[in-house]
């Protein structure tokens, strides 16, 4: 079993900037990809980003590239979302998820991800 406990977050500006951030417990947290989706209101989870347990690969979303980058701490089990350039459309719950391997590449659907975060509400005003 894994635990994941988001923070952060909150309300910005367009073109402001956000960290979410996420603490992992319960499994070896190097055996873990992490990742960060999110679920704007009247439409599906989406992926947004994730991360290999080395730190050496990433992913993103096309809508999130440039802007936001994900990071993880693995002597702190921890993983982080920076958002920067902060969009309108970026309003959701952003959810942290981990995904239970330690090879090959970062997978993007939901269904790969077996354990998942509370969700952290990211709003950006005009």
């Amino acid at each position: 079993q894994v635990q994941l406990v988001q923070s952060g977050g909150g309300q910005a500006q367009a073109g402001g900037s956000l960290r979410v951030s996420c603490a992992a417990s319960g499994r070896t947290f190097i055996n873990l990809y992490m990742g960060w989706f999110r679920q704007a209101p009247g439409k599906e989870r989406e992926f947004v980003a994730a991360v290999s347990w080395s730190n050496d690969i990433t992913q993103y979303a096309e809508s999130v590239k440039g802007r936001f980058t994900i990071s993880r701490d693995n002597d702190k089990n921890m993983v982080y979302l920076d958002m920067n350039t902060l969009k309108v459309d970026d309003t959701a719950v952003y959810y942290c998820a981990a995904d239970h391997r330690i090879a090959g590449p970062i997978r993007t659907d939901i269904q790969s991800y077996e354990w998942w975060g509370q969700g952290t509400q990211v709003t950006v005003s005009p």
